[in-house]
């Protein structure tokens, strides 16, 4: 058994997304698990023996114009790996996760403690955004240089974090996963709850709604399929799971004409009754380190529909268990969701295949043992 320490956003995202099933499939396999965050993440369960949550109090100064988190961490990074005696701490995103976690391990080492091995996982925004940013980059650098690990969640972001921090060492690029669970509710009672017809399909978009997801763009190939398939029978709807708030996209969907279109659904946290009720996703993200969305619909044979961009393309094999177009192509995406809308035999047989992908390469038989390798257990 392995006494694991577990630092992510507890936010609706990826990155906490696939933290919490991580830690859950640890459990599972006989580890004990402490969650360490300022919040419970979402998807953390209240009462799975095995698995603890370790809050974080983020306290106010006059001295400090905003509230202080990294310091704060690394004290309770420190507290518990020396009260629980852990091995490692896998930190989710190195800003400001990793830096707080070098401070508890000096903190230790300095107090004659034994300090955990550190396991630093990306998930892009370090790389694509804050890695960019001279004021960030350095300090980014220096806490991938101190982790024992870092892991990266595609190949697509592995190379570029390289290219980017000149880093000396390896990373290692371990893959997403999904393991979902089953839906409460059958899917013609879920539709018919969504207010979708039978002969409708369903296409769905689930993500924070963040300006890099550019649902603006999924709105515009909507609005494009839309157009192609009037003189058809071929209908649908799309399904928004927004992550945050989504008054923000009423104009752009009145001014579309697709307000009988579009149903919206805000921070949803069980993704699988809705992944059961769609026909297929679409996405027009700028950039994806992988697209754990994706993965989510593959598991329950919904194709996607997407731009080639970052990690996306080692999810997604075009023509065989989904459609990739070129990055901001608003047109090609719109003509790739309307061909699966109208064809619902080839999007039947593209949906087979991204289950079985999704099995075969993305399900936690597959992942957590690559994790629990570099945790050295």
């Amino acid at each position: 058994m392995g006494r694991v320490g577990i630092t992510c956003y507890p936010s609706i995202g990826g990155s906490g997304i696939l933290a919490c099933a991580l830690g859950e499939e640890l459990v599972r396999r006989g580890h004990e698990v402490h969650f360490i965050s300022y919040e419970r993440p979402v998807r953390v369960p209240e009462n799975l023996p095995g698995l603890s949550f370790h809050q974080v109090a983020i306290r106010e100064y006059e001295l400090f114009r905003h509230p202080d988190y990294t310091l704060p961490l690394s004290v309770k990074m420190a507290e518990v790996a020396e009260e629980q005696d852990l091995d490692v701490l896998h930190v989710h995103y190195a800003v400001p996760h990793a830096t707080a976690a070098f401070l508890a391990r000096s903190m230790l080492k300095s107090a004659g403690r034994r300090a955990p091995r550190l396991v630093t996982t990306l998930h892009g925004t370090d790389t694509t955004l804050l890695g960019r940013d001279p004021g960030y980059r350095p300090a980014i650098r220096h806490a991938l240089t101190q982790s024992d690990v870092v892991t990266a969640v595609s190949h697509s972001l592995g190379d570029e974090t390289r290219r980017l921090f000149e880093l000396p060492g390896p990373i290692e690029v371990i893959h997403n996963f999904f393991a979902p669970k089953t839906p409460a509710r059958p899917r013609e009672v879920i539709r018919r709850e969504l207010g979708v017809a039978d002969d409708e399909c369903l296409v769905i978009h689930s993500s924070n709604l963040r300006p890099l997801k550019r649902v603006d763009r999924v709105l515009q190939a909507a609005s494009e399929a839309a157009r192609l398939l009037e003189p058809s029978a071929a209908r649908f709807k799309l399904l928004i799971l927004a992550g945050g708030d989504s008054a923000p996209l009423r104009p752009q969907i009145q001014r579309l004409g697709l307000e009988g279109r579009v149903i919206i659904r805000e921070r949803v946290t069980e993704v699988e009754e809705p992944m059961l009720a769609a026909d297929l996703s679409l996405y027009a993200s700028e950039t994806e380190s992988f697209c754990l969305a994706i993965l989510e619909g593959m598991a329950f044979g919904r194709p996607a529909v997407a731009f080639a961009v970052g990690g996306i393309p080692e999810v997604v094999e075009t023509g065989r268990s989904g459609e990739l177009v070129p990055n901001g192509d608003v047109g090609a995406l719109g003509r790739a969701l309307a061909g699966l809308i109208a064809n619902p035999a080839r999007r039947a047989a593209l949906g087979a295949n991204a289950q079985t992908r999704a099995r075969a390469h993305f399900s936690p038989e597959k992942i957590v043992p690559e994790y629990e390798r570099i945790y050295g257990f």
